[in-house]
């Protein structure tokens, strides 16, 4: 293949992270564009990170920055509202014997570390800028750029997430859709006793869980039916999640009294995506939210776009023609995976929905990672 090849990745997250490294090292020029001016550096509480997400974090040759900023940990445990333990049952190594079940870490941190690995890339970053205007043909992609500039790719990678600018400009329309849950997250101190992830179901909320990020340092989320935004002030962040997890035992009275500040609560919609046919257009191909987003009922959402990351890029590294061909196999070796990952992430939440006590829920909780426990 032609060292000559230029990509453009729109999206400085997860996905677009990852391929811009991933694309360097097969050694073709990139370009990566982000429209926040700080690199989304300090956002979010926390993050839990399967072995199938680690899988790729080793790939990308983070793994051992990740090690020593997270927490790692190989159970889940089930308890009642008052934090009575119910069972405890070992996670599936989803990334084989070599790495953990599941690492927690502060969302901030694995992005700082992401942002690092593309600096040392040797890619050109430019913060503050968006593709406005995209205009293909048979060769490739012209883009002019918010600040008036223009260039010229090979092959532009959306990785812009959810609400995706540049799904819409390619003519792609589908668009995420609520599935009635919304979660609470917070950051707060780690309790001596918190060494993985507990999960209370009942109670005023759907769930209410944490995960250690770190020696001093976990997330905790409570999980209700969505309300509209516009009704919560967001000066009332803290009290409306202080009020939730205020009904819950064990380590929760610990966790609750550090919920004072409403700047950092963050409250998100529960939101199902999967873009159906192909994540394509022409030389355009989506990847992570931009083609396909879950509930984090199986806590996917970040793993499922790293592997994008991977396929993606493993196959324009293999190949000569970026064409069709080399997309639709893309696509359809990354559905295959992504729609069983889709669905019971949304089944979960829906049986709670419902109030169904019968549901088989570690059945399908433990089909789903072992499956994920292939190769992506």
């Amino acid at each position: 293949m032609s060292t000559a090849r230029t990509v453009l990745v729109i999206g400085g997250g997860a996905a677009g992270n990852a391929a811009t490294v991933l694309l360097r090292r097969a050694g073709i020029a990139v370009d990566l564009i982000e429209a926040k001016d700080d690199w989304n550096a300090t956002a979010g509480s926390g993050i839990t990170l399967q072995g199938n997400a680690l899988r790729v974090l080793r790939e990308l040759g983070v793994w051992d920055r990740v090690e020593e900023s997270g927490f790692g940990f190989g159970s889940v445990g089930i308890t009642t509202p008052d934090g009575t333990v119910l069972h405890v049952a070992r996670d599936l190594r989803t990334g084989g014997d070599g790495l953990p079940a599941t690492v927690g870490m502060q969302r901030p941190q694995l992005q700082r570390i992401l942002i690092d690995a593309v600096r040392a890339s040797g890619a050109t970053v430019r913060l503050g800028t968006t593709a406005e205007i995209l205009g293909q043909d048979a060769d490739g992609v012209s883009v002019r750029f918010s600040d008036g500039s223009e260039g010229r790719y090979d092959l532009v990678v959306a990785a812009d997430g959810l609400g995706s600018s540049t799904r819409a400009a390619i003519g792609i329309t589908d668009k995420p859709e609520p599935t009635g849950m919304a979660i609470w997250r917070v950051a707060a101190p780690r309790p001596a006793g918190v060494t993985r992830t507990d999960l209370a179901y009942g109670g005023p909320a759907y769930i209410a869980g944490y995960c250690p990020t770190s020696d001093t340092t976990l997330y905790a989320y409570v999980v209700e039916a969505h309300r509209d935004r516009a009704s919560i002030p967001p000066e009332t962040y803290a009290d409306e999640m202080r009020r939730l997890a205020s009904a819950y035992g064990g380590h929760w009275p610990e966790i609750t009294a550090h919920i004072t500040d409403p700047a950092k609560v963050n409250y998100t919609w529960f939101d199902r995506l999967l873009v159906e046919g192909s994540w394509h257009r022409g030389r355009v191909v989506l990847v992570g939210d931009a083609a396909h987003c879950c509930p984090p009922t199986l806590a996917q959402g970040a793993a499922l776009s790293l592997e994008d990351a991977l396929v993606l890029t493993r196959l324009l590294a293999a190949s000569d023609a970026w064409d069709d061909a080399l997309f639709q196999a893309y696509y359809e070796r990354r559905v295959a995976r992504v729609r069983p990952v889709v669905e019971a992430s949304v089944q979960i939440g829906q049986w709670q929905l419902d109030g169904v006590r019968d549901a088989d829920l570690p059945g399908l909780m433990g089909r789903i990672m072992t499956m994920l426990r292939e190769l992506p």
